[in-house]
């Protein structure tokens, strides 16, 4: 029976975070079957996520606050087998969407893994882990569901209808990602690891953010008015000003005290943010299957 240590550490709730990337490739597939598609969402959120946390967690053995998990608890050596045994599972219901969605899923098991490990420890590296963590978690995730959704193989790094977004995917992670390490300083420290939050200190990292946020956020309205109309760059705008509005509010905070760098206000933007994001590329979706 799987302990509530395992359970905890493997963070199932946390994939609300990265469901963007998914909801995003979703709304920009024009012709899909359901069954393949919530088997997808199924893999990728419920086993290929909370497998590469709970891997995370079991070589980190955390003692402070992570992501959507305020107080970790001690992890047991289930955390590894089950991580695995869930990759394993990930793998073989994978091969019935296809071979190739299958060995995408094991490229991202491997590479979260290479993240982790200690012979390797991809996470030490702040600018390797930031483009590592960036690439897979959007780029490659974002390909690996169109995949699933559209039923092609290989030849989708071919397309540069799927390849741009999914470009625009990972320059969103690039800009959160630091966000993310803001809080846990001396946790990393401790550890050897010399994340890009460390290195830019907290008030560098909400720079770093507004910067590379607003640079991505320029690329989308682009995007969208290339590709689709007025109203649905518009529309975007709307659904990320709360992201925007608690960051400046959160920034001006931390300007007179750093300590408000904390892992509530992190999860509360996490939480703003996908929120925002999920709503649109559903609001977005519907708009195009005829919604007035």
């Amino acid at each position: 029976m799987i302990s509530r240590s395992t359970l905890l550490h493997l963070r199932i709730p946390f994939s609300f975070f990265l469901l963007p990337v998914f909801l995003f490739a979703l709304s920009l597939s024009t012709d899909f079957e359901c069954r393949p598609a919530l088997l997808a969402f199924f893999i990728i959120h419920f086993l290929l996520y909370p497998a590469s946390n709970g891997y995370n967690s079991y070589f980190d053995k955390d003692e402070s606050s992570i992501g959507g998990l305020k107080n970790p608890p001690q992890v047991k050596k289930q955390l590894y087998y089950t991580a695995l045994a869930m990759d394993f599972i990930a793998l073989v219901l994978g091969l019935l969407i296809s071979r190739e969605f299958s060995f995408m899923l094991l490229m991202y098991g491997l590479a979260s893994k290479a993240y982790s490990h200690p012979s390797i420890r991809l996470k030490k590296y702040p600018f390797i882990s930031l483009f590592i963590a960036g690439f897979f978690q959007g780029f490659f995730t974002f390909v690996m569901t169109a995949m699933a959704l559209n039923d092609i193989g290989f030849s989708i790094f071919m397309n540069k209808t799927v390849l741009i977004p999914a470009l625009l995917s990972s320059m969103l992670l690039w800009g959160s990602y630091p966000m993310t390490q803001v809080y846990q300083h001396v946790e990393d420290s401790k550890r050897g690891d010399r994340t890009l939050s460390i290195v830019l200190g907290a008030k560098g990292t909400f720079l770093f953010t507004a910067v590379v946020f607003s640079i991505t956020n320029a690329c989308f309205i682009i995007f969208y008015l290339n590709n689709f109309n007025l109203r649905s760059a518009i529309i975007f705008q709307l659904f990320l000003l709360p992201v925007m509005t608690f960051f400046i509010r959160w920034f001006l905070k931390v300007i007179k005290d750093e300590t408000k760098a904390d892992f509530t206000n992190t999860m509360r933007l996490n939480f703003i943010t996908a929120a925002g994001l999920n709503a649109f590329f559903l609001l977005f979706k519907l708009i195009q299957n005829g919604l007035p």
